[in-house]
């Protein structure tokens, strides 16, 4: 076990293991500064290397790795469309990918020697502001500048909607909303999974006589951690799907 600056219980993992086993100060500094980073990146490369391997040799009568990797893509699929009608599709790439990083981040934290990097704050801001700057792009794509302006203050019309004090309070509501979301979406997701893996340490310091409660700790673990990535992916497919033309939303 290794206590933290806010003398918070943690567990122990690989890069702090390095960090307090280097020879050179700087060095250790690097590693603890930017271990979420670190993690992300080795979650993101084994993330690539796992689906590399199994499309490399596509077959038409898949085997059990295809098959099981169409299945995850198929399901994911399936929960996009649901929301957004077939045309959510064309999102599958950034919803389906988003999905996958933040579940895996989420339970990399159950892996002995790993972390969740998605404990952090830093790196639950960077995934909440994708999905706004993507949101903001898909909007601007579907409407146009104006129509996007249009969209923001109600898509008013006629003499009484376009009273002065309407749109304007329609647009601040609607601008509020936007950048609030960024905000919602990162601490939902960071405090969830933060406060999970510091039970999760605080249950593995009782040694022996904390074992069931490690054991139980560890299921909640799993279940916060699906949970969390089912709430942020289905909040962001819902971001997009308000950005889409009315007639054509599911």
């Amino acid at each position: 076990m290794q206590e933290v600056a806010t003398k918070l219980p943690e567990l122990t993992n690989f890069v702090q293991l390095i960090a307090e086993r280097s020879s050179s100060n700087a060095v250790a500094q690097f590693l603890l500064r930017w271990e979420n980073v670190i993690f992300s990146a080795f979650i993101s490369l084994m993330i690539i290397a796992v689906v590399y391997l199994g499309t490399r040799k596509m077959q038409v009568v898949p085997g059990r790795y295809q098959n099981f990797l169409e299945t995850v893509f198929g399901g994911i699929d399936d929960f996009i469309c649901s929301v957004m009608g077939p045309k959510g599709r064309r999102y599958l790439p950034f919803l389906g990918t988003l999905f996958i990083c933040i579940i895996v981040m989420n339970l990399a934290g159950l892996v002995p020697f790993l972390k969740s990097p998605t404990s952090s704050l830093s790196t639950t801001v960077a995934l909440a502001l994708c999905v706004f700057i993507y949101a903001q792009y898909t909007a601007l794509r579907e409407f146009g500048f104006f129509g996007y302006f249009d969209h923001l203050m109600g898509n008013p019309r006629g003499g009484l909607a376009w009273s002065i004090i309407m749109p304007i309070m329609m647009l601040l509501i609607h601008l509020m909303t936007e950048l609030v979301r960024p905000f919602s979406l990162s601490l939902r997701l960071r405090m969830n999974i933060w406060g999970e893996d510091l039970l999760l340490a605080m249950t593995a310091d009782l040694g022996l006589k904390g074992l069931p409660a490690y054991f139980f700790m560890t299921a909640l673990s799993l279940m916060t951690a699906i949970i969390q990535a089912l709430v942020f992916s289905l909040l962001a497919t819902v971001y997009l799907a308000l950005v889409q033309k009315g007639e054509e939303v599911h």
